[in-house]
């Protein structure tokens, strides 16, 4: 059988926290008969549970993925200048890694956020005459300096545009789950070369298996109210305030209220600013094993971007499949390309940032028929099943992997 090496630091599993996507395709690619590795690091500040490494890596079986932990520093927030140091020691690890004790590869997949860990593993990928692959979940410097403001010029962002031009020119095969990744490679670099789109998906084990909502916090939603629905993370990214805004001009409807249920950055100034609406209320986070469960107390579930020139490259949230899954319609506020919501015509689309628009859309929604509410949502599962679960995307990869 073949062995196939993820390299990122960011790896988690599901008893880790996320992310989650390179445990996801490695399960799969484990249940298929390969012999997968997961090379991660012992710390990363998404992490809910920190695996346990005292000497300087450690090895562990997880749903029967190899993963090989490396011990780096801890750091606190995610602007924090530890962060980085840690991205450089993860990285010089990479160049003694225990050999004898791990089967040979026969394909090295860089996985990163910040791609600096791709040269180590093009270095990998030449010392075993493996295949060397590229996967781009996020386009990095690209967002951070659209997203963060950082300037082009800066050393860090220059450093990491020339490991991300190096692992794209040396990739035999660039994996993304972004929709138009292509453009970028074109426009944005000026490099001529395909790419195979394998985007997130849903776990039918996870999906399938779901414990109940706890009591006490089922008691938070209010009965025969029409609910929109938010789950997961509260960042700037995640474009919550449009939301709240929403929710604030349809303040008068005592019918339609707003349930967020999630932690984050943003949490707190939405509380402050919101929080004396009657039509909101937030919710702490849930396991994810209980998403499903909420879920189905929603009537809608939102989903919100800001307004960003680098979503016209695609977007991957498993958040959309999860919704998608749940058979309830989507009301999805995005202005960039490759809009699942429309492809799968599982809800209605609106404008990023505009308020006023996702209130009407929501007034819509509100009045509609429950037939064609389900109607939406059925389209939504369908089409989950059909294209998007990580058994059937495994099989993507595996030919992008091993195509002669």
């Amino acid at each position: 059988s073949k062995t196939i090496w993820f390299i990122n630091d960011y790896a988690g599993s599901r008893y880790h926290g996320m992310e989650f996507r390179n445990y996801y395709f490695a399960k799969e690619f484990a249940k298929m008969g390969y012999s997968v590795y997961i090379i991660s690091a012992s710390y990363m500040h998404l992490f809910k549970k920190l695996p346990q490494v005292e000497d300087s890596y450690k090895f562990e079986n997880i749903d029967g993925i190899n993963y090989l932990w490396l011990k780096v520093p801890k750091y606190g927030e995610s602007t924090s200048k530890k962060r980085v140091l840690k991205w450089f020691i993860f990285s010089a690890k990479l160049f003694a890694l225990p050999h004898s004790k791990m089967q040979k590869p026969d394909v090295v997949i860089a996985s990163p956020m910040a791609p600096f860990l791709a040269v180590p593993a093009y270095r990998l990928a030449k010392k075993y005459g493996a295949k060397f692959v590229y996967e781009v979940k996020d386009i990095w410097p690209l967002s951070i300096i659209e997203l963060g403001g950082i300037s082009p010029k800066h050393p860090l962002i220059r450093a990491m545009s020339w490991c991300e031009k190096f692992a794209i020119k040396r990739a035999d095969v660039i994996v993304s789950s972004l929709f138009n990744y292509g453009e970028h490679l074109k426009r944005d670099l000026g490099i001529e070369k395909s790419f195979v789109w394998v985007n997130n998906g849903i776990d039918l084990d996870e999906v399938q298996n779901v414990e109940p909502l706890k009591k006490s916090v089922k008691e938070l939603i209010p009965n025969g109210k029409f609910i929109i629905g938010y789950t997961g993370t509260i960042g700037i990214a995640n474009a919550l305030e449009t939301l709240c805004e929403a929710a604030k001009l349809l303040k008068d409807n005592d019918e339609i209220v707003f349930v967020i249920v999630g932690d984050g950055k943003e949490k707190q100034n939405l509380v402050d600013t919101y929080g004396n609406l009657d039509n909101i209320i937030f919710i702490e986070p849930i396991p994810k094993k209980e998403v499903q469960s909420m879920l189905l107390l929603f009537d809608v579930c939102y989903i919100g971007w800001n307004k960003e020139k680098i979503y016209n490259y695609g977007i991957s949230a498993n958040k959309i499949f999860d919704y998608m899954y749940s058979a309830k319609p989507i009301i999805h506020a995005y202005s960039g390309k490759g809009d699942l919501v429309k492809l799968a015509k599982c809800g209605v689309s609106v404008e990023a940032k505009n308020p006023k628009e996702l209130a009407k859309a929501i007034e819509e929604l509100y009045s509609s028929s429950e037939g064609s509410r389900r109607e939406m949502g059925e389209n939504g599962k369908r089409y989950v099943l059909e294209q998007f679960t990580y058994e059937k995307l495994s099989v993507k990869f595996l030919d992008a992997l091993f195509k002669e």
